[in-house]
């Protein structure tokens, strides 16, 4: 079967730019290789792929050099570097290439954008376009599947989530193997790797205490209780745990009315599937007492991928008050405010009144079974 056309892929196509670098960054096994391969098949002119893990790759650019570069990379329009993360100095490497060597364009691919951009970050500023690849979002999954088949595979998306062979795979027992062999295997050898960590018990620990308060706001104090670490250990690993795209940070949305919650956040995992392969559970949705929270984060998830995948440029909270007034997800853009309830049952809420008198201009929708493939 070909694989799925991922939406990023044209937005990356237009931005393919003489002497400019393109930088993709996901978590492991979200597909990135196979879009680059995709990227490099579908471009007209004369195309290198590298593989940042093969040591092959490691000899042709290890000198640092325009000679050397000029030598091997003239008359190649496209070098795409796949885990480019591995490749020591590669940013400094990219810079010279795109400098020194007319009319190249680089792509490369990271799983980490702690390694990537620490790597690249400085010498790419204004030579670079950064974009996030995330597990499959649903409208991408629609390429092969038609609405009654969506709602039919909603259970499925909720407990095995959207990583792209989880998706190919019928066997509900291979898919939670998979997602195990994830979590233990790459998501947190990742982790792990980037900051010289040594502790994978606490980072493993930590990585349940979230999913179990998935949706809910955290206090870093109270998990560093828990775990018997500081709170600022608890923050940078949840920062480490934001950097190879495992979970993201949702804060308070607040223009200072004195109601609002300000500081609090939550956190999300980007996946479904890997928040319950980290808790051990893929019972069905029957038996569950979680199912609003997998509802809730699922919904969230595809709104970011959208985000990234059309490049939206929305910044994304949730409101509460003190007084216990709240709305799952903000969208902010420009001067345009969306506020999303997501609800697994048949409860349709209106919008707050605190909310509605703060920001009357803002939309308002409730989310359920019956709508939300309108918002994904």
């Amino acid at each position: 079967m070909e694989p799925l056309r991922r939406l990023l892929q044209a937005r990356i196509t237009a931005r393919i730019e003489p002497n400019k670098a393109i930088l993709i960054f996901g978590a492991r096994r979200v597909g990135k290789t196979i879009l680059m391969r995709q990227l490099v098949k579908d471009f007209s002119g004369n195309a290198l792929f590298l593989n940042g893990e093969d040591y092959n790759t490691f000899a042709l650019l290890e000198e640092c050099s325009v000679s050397n570069y000029r030598h091997l990379f003239e008359g190649i329009d496209l070098l795409a570097i796949d885990e480019a993360q591995n490749i020591p100095e590669i940013g400094f490497k990219i810079k010279l290439i795109i400098d020194e060597i007319e009319g190249v364009r680089v792509i490369a691919s990271g799983s980490s954008s702690f390694d990537l951009l620490n790597k690249t970050g400085e010498p790419l500023v204004g030579r670079s376009t950064q974009f996030h690849l995330a597990p499959f979002s649903q409208r991408e999954i629609a390429q092969t599947e038609n609405v009654l088949e969506t709602r039919q595979n909603l259970g499925t998306r909720l407990l095995y989530g959207s990583y792209p062979e989880v998706v190919t795979m019928d066997n509900f027992e291979r898919k939670g193997e998979y997602l195990r062999e994830i979590v233990g295997a790459y998501l947190l050898k990742d982790i792990l790797s980037i900051d010289g960590l040594k502790n994978s018990g606490k980072m493993k620990d930590l990585l349940r205490l979230i999913a179990f308060q998935s949706g809910k706001e955290v206090s870093y104090d109270e998990l560093g209780r828990q775990l018997g670490m500081s709170k600022n250990t608890v923050e940078k690993y949840l920062d480490l745990l934001s950097k190879v795209f495992v979970v993201y940070r949702l804060g308070a949305f607040s223009r200072n009315l004195r109601k609002e919650v300000v500081k609090s956040g939550k956190w999300y995992f980007y996946d479904n599937g890997i928040r319950n392969a980290i808790i051990g559970n893929f019972n069905p949705l029957s038996v569950r007492q979680d199912v609003g929270a997998l509802w809730e984060n699922y919904l969230i998830s595809e709104r970011i991928k959208a985000n990234f995948n059309e490049g939206l440029g929305k910044e994304f909270y949730f409101w509460r008050t003190y007084d216990k007034q709240e709305i799952d997800l903000i969208e902010e853009r420009s001067d345009s405010i969306t506020a999303l309830d997501f609800k697994w049952g048949d409860k349709k809420p209106g919008m707050p009144g605190v909310f509605k008198e703060a920001y009357p201009n803002a939309v308002f929708e409730v989310v359920n079974r019956d709508n939300y493939l309108s918002y994904i």
